[in-house]
C-alpha cells in the first residue's frame, strides 16, 4: 500500500458549547469526520485510513460507523496527552510508504489538494500545504507591536505529507512544547519542509462561525 492518512480526532482542545467533540458535530446532515475521510477515499479507495480518537469516544465512533453506513477499512489509535503523542500512537498502526496526517475537522480538503501534496513527495521528504496573508500583520511584545512584512509569512494548512521514514524518525525524538504541528516534528531533526500551494476554503472548524460557514460550503 503506497497511501496512508493518519485523521487526527484525538486531542483534548477545547470543545465548542457542547460535550462532543467537534469532529462528531453534524454539517450538511453529517459528522464532520465522515466529510473528512470521504476525501481521502475520493483521492485513493485503497488508501490506509488511521483515525486517532479519545479513548472515551471509540464507542461513539463506533455509533457512528454502524448509524451512517461507514464501512471502509480503517484503523482505530487512541489519543494521547498531548497531539504529538497522539500522531505518534497513530503512526504504528501505518504501514504505507507516503503519509499524510489531517485535521479531522478539515473536511473541505480537495482530492486536487491531497494529490498535490502527495505529489511533493517525489521531491521533498516532508510537504505541507500554505496560503497567502491577506491582512495586515503585526509582531506584538508586550504593549510594543510593529508592522511585518506579511509577504514573507503564510498560513499552514493540514494535510502535511511525508515519507513514513522520515516521521517515524522525527516521532522518536522527545516531546516538546514547540511542536505545533507535524511539520515543525520533522523540521527539529534537520529535515527541510517545502510549501505547496493550498486552498482558501480547507478551513479548520473550531468555533461556531465555522460551523455557520461550512453549512454555507455545503449548499448549491
Amino acid at each position: 500500500m503506497k497511501y496512508a492518512v493518519i485523521i487526527s480526532a484525538g486531542g483534548k482542545g477545547k470543545r465548542m458549547q457542547s460535550d462532543l467533540p467537534k469532529q462528531f458535530m453534524l454539517v450538511n446532515g453529517k459528522p464532520i469526520i465522515l466529510h473528512t475521510i470521504q476525501k481521502f477515499i475520493s483521492f485513493d479507495p485503497h488508501i490506509e485510513i488511521v483515525i486517532v480518537l479519545p479513548e472515551d469516544f471509540v464507542p461513539v465512533w463506533e455509533e457512528i460507523c454502524e448509524k451512517y453506513f461507514f464501512t471502509a477499512a480503517h484503523k482505530v489509535a487512541i489519543g494521547g496527552e498531548e497531539r504529538f503523542h497522539s500522531i505518534q500512537n497513530g503512526l504504528k498502526e501505518v504501514t504505507a510508504e507516503l503519509v499524510a496526517v489531517h485535521d479531522a475537522v478539515r473536511p473541505f480538503v480537495s482530492v486536487d489538494l491531497i494529490k498535490r501534496c502527495f505529489d511533493h513527495l517525489q521531491n521533498s521528504d516532508a510537504v505541507v500545504p500554505v496560503y497567502d496573508i491577506n491582512e495586515s500583520v503585526r509582531k506584538v511584545d508586550g504593549i510594543i507591536s510593529v508592522a511585518v512584512d506579511r509577504n514573507k509569512y503564510k498560513l499552514v494548512q493540514t494535510p502535511q505529507c511525508f515519507k513514513k521514514t522520515v516521521l517515524d524518525k522525527a516521532y522518536h525524538q522527545p516531546y516538546s512544547p514547540m511542536f505545533t504541528d507535524d511539520a515543525s516534528v520533522v523540521e527539529a531533526t534537520g529535515i527541510k519542509v517545502t510549501c505547496c500551494e493550498g486552498i482558501r476554503e480547507n478551513i479548520k472548524i473550531t468555533a461556531p462561525f465555522d460551523l455557520k460557514l461550512a453549512e454555507l460550503f455545503f449548499k448549491p
